[in-house]
């Protein structure tokens, strides 16, 4: 805790080192753990929009993977998005092995909504793994590209661009995957999820000129 502390307080610790990275990494892991296991929940947001609530967990992701990009480098935010994709697929393995294995029998009037909770379907899981690689990767080589572009000016630019085409591709092709012949408006579920994603995207700035200002 008086590590994560020091990190959002003292604006002095957010430079380049092992031990700044290595915290982004566990924010942008926990994070994108914590989403893929709170989305089976819809919210409602404005009395309109109707979004899972992992919808800000998931969001910080793509503030993590710009940070470190700003900050280390390409290559080292590619690394977090390989490792975020390992990681959603060890859990998934996991929390399948959790679901499978002989519940006590106490317990087994709890099993039908422990699966529903987390065991999610084929289906879905597909479509998050998809639409992750897809749209993670898309932020990083957008953002480093209008980096290139703008010979490192304008820093805002490149972080909402890279990170709201970004999460159009994410919730176009989950949605799309996940729910394709199920839901009848897939047009209408998308630009909900999107217009959300985007507000959150445009809030995370001045977070991102925070932790990547220079010395």
């Amino acid at each position: 805790m008086e590590k994560i502390s020091s990190f959002f307080i003292q604006r002095r610790n957010m430079k380049k080192s092992i031990e700044n990275l290595v915290l982004l990494n566990c924010i942008f892991v926990i994070c994108l753990v914590v989403a893929n296991v709170i989305s089976s929940k819809l919210v409602i947001l404005g009395n309109h929009f109707i979004v899972p609530a992992a919808v800000v967990s998931y969001g910080i992701t793509f503030l993590c993977t710009d940070i470190i990009g700003e900050i280390w480098g390409k290559k080292e935010a590619n690394k977090t998005v390989k490792r975020g994709l390992l990681t959603q697929i060890i859990a998934t393995f996991l929390i399948l092995f959790a679901i499978k294995i002989p519940i006590a029998p106490f317990m087994s009037d709890f099993q039908e909504k422990f699966q529903a909770v987390l065991g999610g379907s084929l289906r879905m899981t597909l479509a998050s793994l998809v639409a992750y690689i897809i749209a993670q990767t898309n932020d990083v080589f957008i953002f480093h590209k209008l980096k290139t572009l703008n010979n490192g000016k304008y820093k805002w630019v490149r972080n909402n661009v890279s990170t709201i085409c970004s999460q159009f591709l994410d919730t176009s092709i989950f949605i799309t995957i996940a729910f394709y012949g199920v839901v009848p408006d897939l047009f209408l579920v998308i630009y909900s999820q999107f217009f959300i994603k985007v507000i959150i995207a445009l809030l995370d700035t001045p977070f991102f000129y925070l932790f990547t200002k220079s010395e």
